[in-house]
């Protein structure tokens, strides 16, 4: 009978069983060990690999993608396809090739988002100033690392920094790159982690390298008279606060102002807008600008469109005749992203821990760094020639005798014994020996020997100026300041952002300059309104309406006048007249609960034009009372444009009357045929908007006010006929004169 086979489960094995034993449990967990065991590791894994910087100036990324350019022999070299590039950087990078590839995009020279870009490339890259300028595929671009990178790997197979092994352990990667000069200041860095992110303007590399090495020579040089301010790829305009500076070069955070950078072209009456802030793109700018003129926000503006091309970025605006370009961009600058703030929090790993850093702190890390760098390097030049002068020494004993180091080789038997032979017939260790050995024949001459051992005074000197190296860190920090001047003369570039004073800026409020004409006002019962010039209106024929529609009110006032609304649900809307087109009696007009978005089945009631807000409203309520509220109720500070509890909605209202001051006369008509004619001085206005009001017509039981009206000339033949004595009154019926002037509703 065979024997069953069984087979060890895996701890991994065990568990998943456990897991699928257990599936549709709910087990309870506590929160504070989850967060531990699950996403505090996610957290510092974002933190130290991904999002934040290191004192070198790169992320894990883009070192990934640099490191294994410089390995495929892309440094002065032919350029090679990008998908070539993005294949190979897979090895050390395995998160996919579009997130490789738009790394790739950012540090190139075509995208242009940085002073001194690391990938030279050809094809199109995009542009970083752009949301819609899309860069091509890999497959059809190429790349190569551009000259400035010989300053990141200059060193690196001298032992100037770590290695450790890629995510399968095939392969080596550098922990960081020896960099020779700050480029963690020199390239802009942007990066969110969890529950923290970075920020790192850009800086002039000249500047950089010139405060490095005054730091060097001495640690309390005056930052901020050698490095000016942060120098920006797009140019643009730093607005420049020594205080805000100031902060931002000693805390590393704060908010650095930035505004574009425009020409006006007199002839042909535009503004060119040749850069913008870092922050923003082209398209936010156009369709921020579009908006305003679309809402009447800005005037002086007729076309405004995208000219970007071979030369660069640049947006044309056209303006109207007789505008004033500078007024209209301090607009723009005022009320688009044309200015804009770019938030600095100079956040760093420094070794493996999050700091924030200002100026001085980040180039004195970097230094350290370097300065570690440089001795690392110095150390494995001086074992290589300590190396190699051990070797010369023992050749130099063969020099002595010649003939016996090719007697001891002929006559020793065996190949093994070759080297014990060797050191013992000539007093050599075994790498002297194993190196004499491997000399070929036609080398055992007088001539190579010597030339050989001509190099050892040198080495001797070199070992002795090496060691020296090693044993000042003034020689040190003179070899680091001697490697930043060579390269801010090799690379160094003039500043592209302009430094304006914040002083120098005057903060004009912006007046909306509205233009003032006399206009008259039509609004009709269906909530129609129309905007009519006296000259329009002279010419033009009768209204037209809407089947049933009427004009309810006419006003003539002018194009600066505020308009409020009132509505059936005890609500106002507030608008301006100039919000609204001139237009013809020809056409209907704009329908009022559309255009100021009145809620769902609410119904425009009664306008009333006003400038100072002077005089009263009263709301005539069915029963007869009436609430009298001062006009300047309704003005407010702010731009509100609904006011909700515009007046008493406890019963049904009959009308809304305009009284410009308290001699103005109100006539009510009941449904009972009664006319009560009252002033409006005859009842105390009443702070509250929501007021019940106070009784003005008394009503028979199951009548009720219809109407209320402002009393006009030649309304009624004798209007004191109607008055009441006392409020309130039941009014009088109409004579046969007056009863076709009581038909108003």
């Amino acid at each position: 009978m065979a024997k069953r086979r069984t087979t060890k489960k895996t701890p991994a094995a065990a568990k998943i069983e456990g897991y699928i034993a257990g599936a549709g449990e709910v087990v309870e967990e506590k929160i504070a060990s989850t967060l531990e065991e699950n996403f505090m590791p996610y957290a510092m894994s974002i933190i130290l690999s991904r999002a934040i910087p290191e004192i070198d100036g790169f992320k894990p990324s883009h070192r990934k993608l640099l490191y294994t350019m410089y390995k495929m022999g892309l440094l002065g070299s032919q350029r090679t396809k990008s998908a070539n590039i993005v294949g190979q950087t897979m090895r050390l990078n395995p998160h996919g090739d579009a997130a490789i590839y738009d790394t790739m995009v950012r540090l190139s020279r075509g995208y242009e988002a940085l002073l001194h870009p690391f990938v030279d490339s050809k094809g199109n890259f995009g542009k970083y100033y752009s949301r819609d300028m899309a860069w091509a595929a890999s497959r059809y671009t190429e790349a190569k690392l551009d000259p400035i990178c010989n300053e990141l790997f200059g060193d690196i197979d001298k032992d100037t920094v770590d290695f450790v092994d890629n995510y399968d352990n095939t392969m080596k990667e550098p922990t960081l790159l020896p960099a020779a000069f700050p480029s963690v200041l020199v390239n802009a860095n942007t990066g969110i982690a969890v529950g923290m992110a970075s920020s790192i303007c850009s800086f002039n590399l000249s500047e950089v390298c010139r405060t490095t090495i005054e730091l060097l020579r001495n640690p309390d040089h005056d930052i901020m008279s050698t490095l000016l301010a942060p120098d920006f790829t797009g140019g643009a305009q730093i607005i420049y606060d020594k205080k805000v500076m100031q902060t931002v070069y000693e805390t590393g955070r704060g908010s650095i102002r930035l505004r574009g950078r425009y020409v006006y072209d007199a002839g042909a009456n535009c503004i060119d807008i040749l850069s913008i802030p870092q922050t923003t793109t082209s398209e936010a700018i156009i369709e921020k600008v579009i908006d305003l003129v679309k809402t009447g926000k800005i005037k002086e503006i007729s076309d405004i469109r995208d000219e970007t091309g071979i030369d660069g970025l640049k947006i044309t605006i056209d303006l109207k005749r007789n505008m004033n370009p500078e007024k209209l961009m301090n607009k723009l600058y005022k009320m688009t992203p044309l200015e804009d703030s770019f938030s600095c929090n100079f956040n760093v790993l420094i070794g493996g821990t999050p700091m924030v850093l200002g100026v001085r702190e980040l180039l004195n890390e970097w230094s350290a760094f370097r300065i570690e760098c440089v001795r690392r390097r110095t150390y494995f030049d001086l074992h290589k020639k300590q190396d190699r002068l051990h070797l010369l020494r023992g050749l130099e004993k063969i020099l002595l005798d010649i003939d016996k180091a090719i007697h001891i080789i002929r006559h020793t038997e065996e190949e093994a014994l070759v080297v014990p032979n060797l050191m013992d017939g000539f007093g050599i260790d075994e790498l002297q020996a194993e190196y004499v050995a491997e000399i070929k024949l036609r080398h055992l001459n007088r001539e190579y020997i010597l030339k050989r051992t001509d190099d050892i005074s040198q080495l001797e000197k070199d070992i002795a100026e090496l060691e020296s190296i090693l044993a000042s860190n003034r020689k040190i920090k003179n070899i680091i300041i001697r490697e930043l001047s060579e390269i801010a003369e090799k690379y160094g570039q003039p500043r592209r952002s302009m430094i304006i004073d914040a002083e120098d800026i005057v903060d004009e409020e912006i007046t909306e300059t509205v233009p003032d004409y006399a206009v008259n006002l039509f609004f009709s019962k269906e909530g129609y309104f129309k905007k009519i010039t006296p000259q329009s209106l002279r010419m033009s024929g009768e209204h037209k309406l809407k089947d049933g529609d009427e004009i309810r009110e006419h006003f003539e006032t002018t194009n600066n006048t505020d308009l409020i609304f009132f509505s059936d649900k005890a609500q106002a809307y507030k608008s301006k007249a100039s919000d609204f087109s001139d237009t013809k009696t020809s056409v209907l007009g704009e329908y009022i609960p559309s255009r100021l978005g009145f809620d769902e089945g609410e119904n425009a009631l009664y306008m009333i034009p006003t400038k100072d807000y002077s005089g009263y409203v009263l709301f005539v309520f069915e029963s007869g009372k009436a609430a009298k509220v001062p006009m300047e109720s309704y003005a407010t500070k702010t731009n509100r444009k609904k006011l909700a509890n515009a007046y008493c909605d406890k019963e049904p209202l009959a009308g809304i009357c305009y009284a410009a001051d308290d001699d103005t006369d109100i006539v009510l008509l009941s449904s009972s045929g009664r006319a009560l004619v009252f002033r409006a001085g005859d009842i105390n206005a009443k702070t509250s908007r929501n007021s019940q009001g106070v009784a003005v017509m008394k009503q028979k039981k199951g009548h009720r006010v219809i109407s209320a009206q402002v009393l006009t000339e030649g309304m009624l033949g004798d209007p004191d006929r109607y008055r009441g004595k006392n409020l309130p009154h039941m009014g009088q019926l109409p004579k046969d004169d007056d009863s076709e002037q009581m038909t108003f509703s």
